[in-house]
Formats: structure tokens, sequence, C-alpha cells
């Protein structure tokens, strides 16, 4: 899995983006699985991730309400498909509001642009 991490800082919270080629939910969930025996992965206040397979979209935003969402439109708007991106946050203690949607799609795009 491809890790870019400490990426996005505001107010406390930080962020990463992880990705990788995956071609269904339940391989989403070995590669998600993977990215959490890192303990600090594991210990993110967050995980949200979106894939589009062959099975159709994919999301789930972690708690991270609508998070999810915009990963999936980020990759629809890519076109890429079969391939997984997670955008992981630790919650520094304040709300971001709105801002927190612009932190997911800065790291999404970061993402795409180191995958090239």
């Amino acid at each position: 899995m491809r890790i870019i991490d400490k990426i996005i800082s505001d107010r406390g919270s930080k962020y990463a983006v992880s990705g990788a080629p995956c071609a269904s939910a339940a391989e989403a969930g070995d590669l998600l699985a993977q990215l959490k025996r890192n303990k600090r992965f594991a210990k993110a206040t967050h995980n949200s991730w979106g894939l589009i397979c062959a099975d159709g979209p994919v999301k789930n935003d972690d708690g991270e309400a609508g998070a999810g969402m915009v990963i999936l439109r980020m990759l629809e708007r890519e076109g890429l498909r079969d391939h997984l991106i997670v955008v992981t946050r630790w919650y520094g203690g304040k709300h971001l509001g709105g801002d927190r949607f612009r932190h997911v799609q800065d790291a999404v795009r970061i993402y795409l642009e180191d995958l090239g």
C-alpha cells in the first residue's frame, strides 16, 4: 500500500492518504486491515475510503460523515477504477466544519498527483 503521511494539519487534526490497486469490497477490507497493522493508523479517528470496482461504487465514511462520497466523486472524475483510496484523520480536538471536506479533497488530490 502506498502511504503518504503527515500531509495536512489544521487546528490539531492531521491527515494522511493511502491507496492500492483493489478489485472488490472484500479486498478493500483486507487492505484496510493491512493498513491498521500500523498502530498509528489503527488509532486514527477516521479511515474513510472509496473504491469504484466491478461491484460498483463502494465507500465507508468511518464516522466522518460524507467523506467516502467525496472520495468516490474524485475517483469518478479521474476515471480511476479498481483502486482503493483511504483518507486518514487524527482528530485534534477542534471541529473543522466544512473544512474537513476540503482536506479530504486535498488529500485525494495529493495521492492522485503522486500516483501520476
